[in-house]
């Protein structure tokens, strides 16, 4: 097949249409019936869109409406949403030790009445053809479902871990963290907002806190790059709370200097055994170690509360180490981040290499043909790479599922051949590739999109 977007073939009856800020209300109706959520659509048509109009399309089809006079004897037809997808523009996304544009996949529905008709397939294939158009080499997403898209392409690149910790749990010591001061303030996007998204971006750039000149970032620390995605990042809709009080922000300082925030909220439940509150938190963001030290005594320690649930941190965030009983947080992993390669010598080139690698990747994919064959990847260690189509023989074979999740670094391919999805051919090639896709840092998105 083709990739052109124009022939992403949707079944008789559908067609494609560009969707804009007036089909706002029928984007929400559509939104609602593929993800059941607790607000009516009057009260989620008033918050901010995260949406970016030019890369929103949908499916619609053309229905008889019954409400309306007839014309010319006939009833007039309307043309009725029942599918949709849209992407984020990533233009510094990171990837191991660099940056590309990437495609944030997103929104993507159907109606409940029109399931089973291929109208995702169809979506997608105009997805992955518009992201090759517009040089994407890379697309990634958060799956609601985490069977549905690797019969796509994507693979499971990033989790994130999620933590139950109680109150007063003991921490490690680390030098410096007492001069560090917190204050706790209700949270706004007019007084916090720029100092969120300096902090964010600066923490994946240098997550090691090693300071300027290091090339070690961390892989899909996404920052939200559009007014919109950021405005609809502060929205506090009531509906959305689950009971819980409006959003707080805690941020650390040193010498007056911020060096982290944590936005959050608390619950509060009054039991036989007294106040049993619970510190739910999303981002949590610090530069250094004794920044991070700070942070977590303040947190584990608010008044009322029995627990801390931060909702998705990095599997190698310093909490894991700063407790000194990781077993009492309940440690968890979920998936986080989906990478699908869209672009194989393009996405191959734009990364780093944490170790010298000369290797040729035999790729299949059945969904874009373009990316099918023999490619040599060539790099020194954190250095600029280059990757080209080969007629070498190959040392590794592997589906662009596994060269996804095996992309930011924390998938690694070694992992991924003793499960039976990469082929070795030539002895040593594996172990060498392994070590050199491999990251320093583990791939996370520290927000869903």
């Amino acid at each position: 097949m083709s990739h052109d977007r124009t022939t992403a073939t949707l079944p008789r009856g559908y067609a494609f249409t560009d969707l804009g800020p007036d089909d706002l209300r029928d984007v929400l109706e559509l939104d609602t019936w593929a993800f059941p959520m607790p607000a009516d659509v009057d009260d989620l048509v008033e918050l901010p869109s995260p949406l970016t109009w030019s890369r929103t399309g949908g499916v619609v089809r053309e229905v008889t409406d019954e409400s309306a006079e007839p014309l010319d004897g006939a009833l007039p037809v309307r043309r009725e949403l029942v599918g949709m997808h849209a992407s984020y523009p990533f233009a510094r996304f990171p990837v191991p030790g660099a940056t590309t544009p990437v495609a944030g996949l997103t929104w993507v529905g159907v109606h409940p009445a029109h399931r089973r008709r291929r109208l995702l397939s169809a979506m997608i294939d105009r997805h992955l053809a518009d992201c090759r158009e517009r040089g994407e080499a890379v697309s990634a997403l958060f799956a609601a479902e985490a069977g549905i898209y690797g019969r796509f392409g994507y693979g499971h690149a990033a989790d994130d871990l999620r933590v139950t910790v109680p109150r007063g749990a003991a921490l490690r010591d680390v030098p410096g963290a007492e001069r560090h001061t917190v204050r706790v303030e209700r949270a706004s996007r007019e007084r916090h907002g720029d100092l969120v998204a300096a902090l964010h971006e600066r923490a994946g750039a240098d997550p090691t806190g090693r300071g300027p000149g290091t090339v070690v970032n961390r892989p899909g620390w996404a920052t939200r790059e559009t007014d919109a995605l950021d405005a609809s990042f502060w929205a506090d809709a009531p509906a959305f709370r689950k009971g819980r009080e409006a959003l707080r922000i805690a941020i650390v300082e040193l010498d007056g200097e911020p060096r982290g925030y944590a936005r959050f909220r608390r619950s509060l439940a009054w039991e036989t055994q007294g106040p049993r509150g619970t510190v739910s938190t999303g981002e949590v963001v610090a530069l250094d170690p004794a920044a991070a030290r700070a942070l977590w005594g303040v947190l584990t320690d608010l008044d009322l509360s029995h627990e801390v649930t931060p909702f998705m941190i990095p599997a190698d965030d310093a909490l894991t180490h700063l407790l000194v009983d990781p077993r009492s947080a309940s440690p968890r992993l979920a998936d986080n981040l989906w990478v699908r390669v869209v672009d194989v010598p393009a996405a191959l080139a734009a990364r780093r290499y944490a170790a010298d690698v000369d290797v040729v990747l035999h790729v299949h994919d059945a969904r874009v043909p373009a990316n099918e064959g023999r490619w040599r990847v060539r790099a020194a260690a954190f250095g600029e790479a280059w990757a080209g189509r080969t007629d070498d023989p190959a040392d590794l074979t592997l589906d662009v599922r596994e060269l996804g999740a095996a992309y930011l670094g924390g998938v690694t391919l070694a992992s991924l051949a003793a499960a039976g999805f990469v082929a070795e051919h030539a002895p040593g090639t594996l172990a060498a590739a392994s070590a050199a896709f491999a990251w320093p840092v583990a791939p996370v998105c520290s927000w869903v999109f």
